[in-house]
């Protein structure tokens, strides 16, 4: 009992903390971008990030890869900022850069000393609508993508299975697509279809503008109307995707390659995420994750490690913040001389135990501390601040959500957490995945010398 009140009382006061984080800021530009601006004085430091609402499940039918290539693109120059000079002035004012696309968004970011806040966003709206692209950029730029798929991707055996669970895990959606892109497919992206996806989505009205540190919204808006408000808005699309039909059957993946060291079985399950989810079904699915693989007091580790001793280790996931359905998943890696299908079934019955009796007191308890507590230490990372309101945002999730967040997983029950498991944690919703090594060919047995007789 004394741990049960010790971890609530560790939870209470991290919700305490919550109600005592900062004051965001939030308005719309007069050509519909929207700005959030995130106070943090602890140093003389912003971090600037622009969010486009695009990503690679936006993309065509047959140009998997453009979202992801076009983000490469992106710094290769306009008119008034030739191909490198962004990034020269950057890495001049001491400052660090990059970019990164997801399935749901794009952004580009740096983070600069407060006093450069208005030269990163007078670059960065130039490009908004400004970039030049010629065949002799473009073209060496693809086989740039190529060779990062093969070394992340291709050359790596559990890249690859996961690869194959994800598409396996969606029939309709165009999550099925690697971010990367299939290599078929990017082959043949050319300049023509980067700047049709550019012209279509990169527009103000698409875009919302972060700044985190230390900053005064003021001074933020008027640095962002006379930058990015001189940016007329564009007709951009309303993001309209193929959905998923709720899963009918159990899938299997195989794959099976000499490179692998460490074999593995992964399953995924077809879940909603926070936009997609009733109630509070999605912070309950956060928590469950937490209780399955929460280190090594989850149930997988302690019951296939260290109770059964199957396992080398094992784990859980959710990938909550999705735009649209999303997928929960659990691992576990054999030790030696323990087959998959062994590991499998274990692995199986700590689940089912999970959605038939739901959570106890204090591994409930535990794990509501453990989720808040991360919210809060994000806060001492200004570029993660800047990160987890981005990414709510280009997912469909208010700012005020976010805030009330902790108190949501405050309120969550465990009868919530067991219905949850119950519901989406079971085989029709499930694609399951092993990744081995081949089997040692049999050794020959050498030939018998003929007998000589005389």
């Amino acid at each position: 009992m004394a741990a049960i009140i010790a971890a609530a009382s560790a939870s209470a006061a991290l919700s305490d903390a919550h109600a005592a984080g900062p004051e965001i800021s939030q308005f719309e530009l007069a050509n519909g971008m929207k700005v959030m601006v995130i106070p943090d004085h602890r140093t003389p430091v912003a971090t600037h990030m622009v969010w486009y609402q695009v990503g690679s499940a936006d993309e065509q039918p047959g140009k998997s890869g453009i979202a992801h290539f076009l983000e490469h693109l992106m710094f290769k120059g306009t008119d008034k900022a030739p191909a490198g000079q962004f990034s020269a002035e950057v890495a001049r004012l001491g400052g660090q850069e990059n970019a990164f696309t997801s399935y749901d968004y794009t952004a580009y970011y740096q983070r600069v000393a407060k006093e450069h806040l208005e030269k990163v966003m007078t670059f960065e709206a130039d490009r908004m609508t400004g970039l030049k692209l010629t065949d002799e950029v473009v073209l060496p730029e693809r086989d740039v993508v190529l060779e990062e798929r093969r070394m992340r991707t291709d050359n790596d055996p559990g890249a690859r299975l996961s690869e194959a669970l994800q598409a396996t895990s969606y029939m309709n959606h165009p999550y099925q697509h690697p971010i990367i892109g299939w290599e078929h497919e990017i082959k043949q992206l050319n300049r023509e279809d980067a700047l049709a996806f550019y012209r279509r989505y990169y527009a103000p009205n698409n875009a919302v503008l972060v700044v985190a540190g230390d900053v005064d919204p003021a001074q933020v808006k008027a640095l962002a109307e006379k930058t990015y408000g001189q940016i007329p808005r564009a007709d951009t699309p309303p993001r309209a995707r193929p959905q998923e039909p709720e899963p009918q059957a159990h899938r299997r993946v195989e794959l099976t390659d000499p490179r692998v060291a460490q074999p593995t079985v992964q399953r995924s399950y077809l879940v909603p995420s926070y936009r997609t989810g009733e109630g509070r079904e999605a912070v309950a699915l956060d928590l469950a994750a937490q209780i399955l693989g929460g280190g090594q007091t989850g149930r997988l580790y302690r019951s296939l490690v260290v109770d059964q001793g199957l396992a080398a280790g094992a784990g859980a996931w959710y990938q909550g913040t999705s735009y649209d359905a999303t997928r929960f998943g659990v691992s576990a890696a054999p030790l030696p001389g323990v087959t998959l299908e062994k590991l499998e079934g274990a692995m199986d019955g700590v689940v089912a135990k999970l959605a038939a009796e739901g959570p106890d007191e204090l591994e409930l308890a535990r794990a509501k501390t453990r989720l808040t507590a991360d919210a809060i230490y994000a806060r001492d990372n200004q570029a993660t601040l800047a990160r987890i309101y981005g990414a709510a945002w280009a997912t469909g999730i208010s700012a005020d959500k976010v805030n009330a967040w902790p108190d949501e997983v405050k309120a969550v029950t465990a009868d919530e957490v067991k219905e949850a498991a119950r519901r989406y944690l079971t085989l029709d919703r499930a694609v399951t995945g092993y990744l081995t090594a081949p089997a040692p060919a049999p050794e020959k047995t050498p030939a018998k010398a003929p007998e000589n007789r005389s």
